[in-house]
């Protein structure tokens, strides 16, 4: 019972901020990982393999949504069973869950690989560009069953009180990162290849050590011999399909920006999207961050039935996630040009694009930290459905919808408007179920 003191303590400011600072921490420095590849590719290489990175965003966020729909809905599932003290089965399942993990990966790198022919066809891309993209996605896809491992240990290890050593994997992986960009594109001009080699090796770092770490029965969860419940898997694709949706949605999603900007734009506007995709996603890592350091809480006390410390857990969350907000906007907007030069020198036409786009888009600031943290309540409340209908409808319905009209209206402006807009009609939904299931779960 050690292991789970946290749970046993009083819902105060400090001791929930104890638990979700190494987390918000971890998803900042996980978030560097693909800034940290712009950043070296445009200085070394130039702003068409900047575009390049984003045009293959789509397939990564592929394997990302199947890892992150395993991972949190995993955890919701297992964490709910720790707090039923049904702790052997628990173990059980989180070995299973690992085990399809592996499985879906290997899966996946393979079908990539299959596939990549056809992936760029028909973009109208420049020889120059589609080879980038070739030449990055052909190396991602070898890390594929790491990165998959990656994200579940991440928030394993956060679920059995590790989040300091999840933080210090993210925070070393992401050096490793930095450090191998230099050395591969620079230093052995491996080119853009050598950024995807050196984001793979980062993202390893937390595979290889959550392998040591869930190996030592002392850990509150660790490998047992696995149970092969297949209602776990299903219970776990529920709860976790609103982050899959989020993950997968945000590619397609991707694909519209990248179609829309070059047809009003060119290949410079897709690079201007790269970098203030990558603001957005900082300041998102903020809020995600915090939502996976409270949601093995949110999960504990719900299946503990105590409503008292839950009411207050979400009460103090929607404050904190208010705070946030507040900064990130006044942050991003006054350091704007800042923060687009480290990516753009102010004689390259993508810098003006960037720069204009970013103020726009910095508004959603205000509103995304609630809407995240909405989606990833219910996910911890076990109520995959509801958490897929915000995430869904966020990220791919609203989006769309502003996607399809703004730009026509207003053309590039529309463009950059689409995501604040999207955002304010997620809010609202997201206000409408939260009052809607207050009583049900007593928060």
């Amino acid at each position: 019972m050690e292991n789970q003191n946290v749970y046993l303590k009083p819902v105060t400011l400090k001791n929930i901020l104890k638990f979700a600072v190494p987390t918000i921490a971890m998803t900042v420095f996980m978030s560097f990982y693909t800034m940290v590849d712009g950043l070296f590719v445009s200085n070394l290489i130039g702003t068409d393999a900047l575009s390049a990175i984003n045009l293959t965003a789509p397939v990564i966020q592929l394997v990302t949504a199947i890892s992150t729909m395993l991972a949190t809905g995993g955890s919701a599932v297992i964490m709910k069973k720790m707090g039923e003290h049904k702790s052997d089965e628990a173990k059980e399942d989180f070995t299973f869950l690992i085990l399809v993990n592996v499985l879906v990966g290997a899966a996946m790198c393979a079908l990539g690989y299959l596939a990549m022919d056809y992936i760029f066809a028909g973009m109208n891309l420049s020889p120059q560009v589609e080879g980038y993209c070739v030449a990055y996605l052909s190396r991602y896809l070898v890390f594929t069953v790491p990165i998959l491992l990656m994200n579940n240990f991440t928030l394993y290890m956060i679920a059995c009180e590790r989040a300091a050593l999840s933080l210090a994997c993210s925070v070393t992986g992401g050096i490793l990162n930095m450090v191998l960009d230099y050395v591969f594109i620079a230093g052995l001009g491996m080119g853009i290849s050598g950024a995807a080699v050196a984001t793979g090796l980062g993202y390893s770092v937390t595979a290889v050590v959550g392998l040591f770490v869930f190996s030592n029965k002392k850990s509150l969860l660790h490998f047992r011999k696995p149970a092969f419940r297949f209602r776990v898997l299903a219970s776990a694709a529920t709860n976790g399909c609103s982050e899959m949706a989020t993950a997968l949605v945000t590619g397609i999603i991707t694909m519209v920006f990248n179609w829309t900007m070059l047809h009003y734009v060119g290949e410079d506007g897709v690079a201007a999207v790269t970098i203030i995709m990558y603001v957005l996603m900082f300041a998102s890592s903020l809020y995600t961050g915090y939502s996976y350091g409270v949601a093995p809480m949110l999960s504990y006390y719900y299946g503990e039935k105590n409503h008292g410390k839950l009411k207050k857990l979400v009460s103090i969350s929607l404050k904190v996630i208010g705070a946030i907000s507040m900064i990130t906007v006044v942050a991003s907007f006054v350091l704007s040009k800042p923060l687009v030069s480290v990516f753009a020198r102010p004689d390259n036409p993508v810098y003006g694009l960037a720069v204009a786009g970013n103020r726009i888009c910095t508004i959603a600031l205000f509103f995304i930290g609630f809407n995240i943290f909405a989606s990833g309540m219910f996910t911890a409340l076990s109520n995959g459905i509801v958490s897929a209908i915000l995430a869904f409808s966020r990220s791919f319905v609203f989006m769309l919808a502003t996607m399809a009209v703004l730009p026509m209206i207003l053309g590039v402006d529309g463009v950059w408007l689409a995501t604040p807009a999207a955002e304010l009609m997620a809010l609202v939904l997201s206000g409408f179920m939260f009052m809607k299931y207050r009583k049900r779960y007593g928060y």
